[in-house]
């Protein structure tokens, strides 16, 4: 059976065709390390966790490799580190800064049941390959020095927009772009540039200065995965500008007309119905979720909405999935977990066709409700929710959710008009939805019949 998966590039779902099937190549954007990492930093980390887990089924787990990124050198990192240790070295205080905020990145995405990615390189190890792409990028005048900036020109770049399909006027209206004196096009972006006193430099052919953000991503994939590899991932927010300026820069300098055969992007997540950010004061450390729910049930709430879909994080879904793991758990105490390893085929059927977790997990409630608990505790086992560990874990005083019938009515009619339209994908995650809450539906002639789910 083959994986399809859609594809940015394309704007269309494909057949996942691998450049050389003894070897899988992915590449995903890792986390920035200047903060602790937040709720929406688990989507991306939980979705290309799970595509790892699904390629290594279908071609092998010595088949697969995996590249995350670490970046450790950003502006925003030079301030904090500034801030937090203004006696200390700058180099020393980003040290301190991003060594701390890795350890704890790398905890919670084990907590959260993420298998360690083939390779995790650090932006700040691959300087030297940077300032070769950028130097090769010059001599083909596909840059240009300013300023001390040294700048990549878009206009060198033909297919330049070709990810977000939009035209350049299209792209400027769209988001925040830095217009700067030094450069030719708004649309051009930085390779390199000069550092002052307190922020971290290197050597340069254009002297002291430090890498801008896209070129890093470029040296680092090439040099674990070469010039053209299978899948390039990452959140839907980065598709512009960050990795349409990835194809642009290291397509240029591989004179190839791909950087990647498919990119993929995880939809954007809301908290309880507004957009996470600073200033609204809703930011939600992972650390603080995962304090009050174990990470497989962290896990299981992303995966209850497809990875292109946006998320509504709530308080109340996260119970919710605590209740189902917690029913799940009674019904699959007694199984032998190392003889029940075999993936029921609509569960993987299911996430074969672009990672359908919501259709995967409505397949889980039909074992559960025809007790076909081994089949349940082998589709768990692969989605990486780890039932033992979460037993060993969970606190026995929370409360099951009280059922709201005006919600579940409205949630009928919602699936119902979804099905009228044949959006059968809506359809799914609103049953999936219902059976979170603990109410099964039963499709009638005449409509649709509710029960409680005891």
């Amino acid at each position: 059976m083959d994986i399809f998966l859609y594809n940015s590039l394309s704007k269309q779902k494909e057949r996942f065709i691998p450049l050389d099937p003894r070897s899988i190549k992915m590449y995903v954007c890792g986390p920035t390390v200047y903060d602790e990492p937040h709720i929406g930093n688990a989507r991306p980390v939980i979705v290309f966790d799970l595509l790892f887990r699904l390629l290594r089924y279908k071609y092998g787990n010595d088949k697969v490799n995996y590249v995350r990124n670490i970046t450790d050198v950003d502006d925003k990192i030079n301030k904090i580190a500034l801030q937090k240790y203004p006696d200390l070295d700058i180099n020393e205080a980003i040290r301190e800064i991003t060594n701390k905020i890795e350890v704890i990145f790398k905890d919670t995405a084990i907590k959260l049941g993420c298998l360690e990615p083939s390779k995790e390189p650090r932006a700040t190890e691959h300087v030297t390959e940077m300032i070769n792409i950028i130097d090769s990028l010059l001599i083909n005048k596909k840059a240009y020095v300013n300023e001390g900036h040294v700048i990549f020109d878009i206009n060198s770049y033909s297919n330049y927009g070709h990810l977000s399909n939009k035209s350049k006027e299209d792209l400027m209206a769209g988001v925040r772009i830095e217009v700067a004196t030094y450069k030719r096009d708004p649309l051009d972006f930085v390779l390199w540039k000069p550092s002052a006193v307190n922020e971290p430099s290197w050597d340069s052919p254009w002297g002291r200065g430090r890498p801008g953000w896209h070129i890093e991503c470029s040296a680092m994939s090439a040099k674990y995965l070469g010039e053209v590899f299978d899948i390039h991932g990452g959140g839907i927010d980065l598709a512009f500008p960050h990795h349409e300026n990835e194809i642009a820069q290291s397509c240029s300098y591989n004179d190839n007309d791909k950087m990647a055969n498919y990119f993929i992007h995880n939809g954007t997540l809301n908290i309880e119905g507004k957009k996470m950010s600073k200033s609204a004061g809703n930011v939600t450390l992972l650390t603080d979720t995962l304090q009050n729910y174990h990470g497989s049930i962290v896990r299981l709430n992303m995966l209850r909405t497809h990875y292109r879909q946006p998320i509504d994080w709530t308080e109340r879904s996260l119970e919710q999935t605590e209740n189902v793991i917690r029913k799940w758990l009674s019904a699959a105490k007694d199984i032998n977990t190392e003889a029940n390893k075999e993936v029921p085929k609509e569960v993987h059927e299911s996430l074969f066709d672009d990672m359908n977790t919501p259709m995967a997990i409505t397949h889980m409630h039909e074992y559960f409700n025809k007790h076909e608990y081994n089949k349940l505790y082998a589709s768990l086992d692969f989605l990486g929710i780890d039932l033992k560990s979460f037993n060993n874990s969970i606190k026995k005083d929370k409360k099951i959710s009280k059922i709201n019938e005006d919600e579940i009515h409205i949630l009928i009619e919602e699936r119902n008009l979804a099905r009228a339209n044949k959006d059968f994908k809506k359809s799914d995650e609103i049953r999936n939805k219902l059976e979170i809450m603990g109410i099964r539906l039963k499709d009638m002639e005449n409509g649709t019949e509710w029960e409680q789910i005891e």
